[in-house]
């Protein structure tokens, strides 16, 4: 994953350039990301405990689906391609976007686009990129957030917060 290649942008979220991964979290440019919060007919979220591989937030709990947006890449498209390549999902509810955070110390300087689908499962995971995944109703996770924010990963609670205010 070290040399894949990502827009490099500026604070308007911009492409300026574009540099291997490994260089752009090495000197912290802003880049761009999605973050796909699954959820099913009962209204329960999908969320994925990261992989201890992972260089950033081993372990954490995040997202149902997120990653990078690969240069020439657009929000919509990457959406779409993590929810396949870390869930297996093909199929799913429509992918809704629900907003755009600004590149933050807590994002680590991404851009994220926030996008919501609905889906059953069963879901396929990515070992390298999950250790497993749960459903949660959101009171569920808002309590546990409350309680053990350092479970999370830094964007997914940015998120979080800006998801309840949504809604």
């Amino acid at each position: 994953m070290s040399d894949e290649m990502l827009d490099i942008v500026n604070d308007n979220d911009e492409v300026i350039g574009r540099l291997p991964r490994r260089l752009v979290h090495r000197d912290g440019h802003k880049h761009r990301a999605v973050h796909v919060l699954v959820f099913d007919a009962r209204g329960r979220i999908f969320l994925q405990k990261r992989s201890m591989s992972k260089d950033t937030f081993p372990g954490a709990w995040d997202s149902s689906a997120s990653g990078h947006v690969a240069s020439g890449e657009d929000y919509d498209a990457c959406a779409t391609r993590e929810l396949e390549e870390e869930l297996g999902l093909t199929e799913s509810g429509p992918l809704e976007a629900r907003g755009k955070i600004a590149a933050c110390a807590e994002t680590g300087a991404e851009f994220v686009r926030v996008y919501r689908c609905q889906a059953q499962g069963p879901f396929t995971l990515q070992a390298a990129e999950i250790e497993r995944g749960g459903w949660f109703t959101p009171g569920e996770v808002s309590d546990w957030v409350g309680r053990q924010p350092g479970d999370f990963a830094p964007s997914f609670l940015l998120i979080w917060k800006k998801w309840l205010s949504q809604t």
